[in-house]
């Protein structure tokens, strides 16, 4: 299979652990001498509706990633889980 840079801008990367969809591809890392890609970057969620920058990108080594589809890239990856924030209510 060939594939061009371009052509994985445009496929999602979703993690079958968690069903969780990461987001696009926004790079990939390459190894020069070998000629070989050694991992696939997503960039972060928006933060603060983006005002704020984006969240810590996923680096994703190119042995996580499981299959790659025509328009989606299934990777099997431990992320760490974000905590969220528990809402507290004033008693009356």
């Amino acid at each position: 299979m060939q594939c061009r840079l371009t052509d994985l801008h445009s496929k999602e990367v979703i993690n079958i652990r968690d069903g969780c969809r990461l987001g696009y591809v926004g790079d990939i890392e390459l190894r020069l001498p070998e000629g070989e890609v050694s991992a696939v970057i997503v960039p972060g969620p928006l933060r603060f509706f983006g005002l704020f920058g984006r969240g810590e990108e996923y680096y994703i080594p190119w042995e996580c990633l499981k299959q790659v589809g025509d328009d989606v890239i299934l990777v099997d990856r431990e992320f760490p889980h974000r905590e969220t924030a528990t809402v507290r209510r004033r008693r009356r």
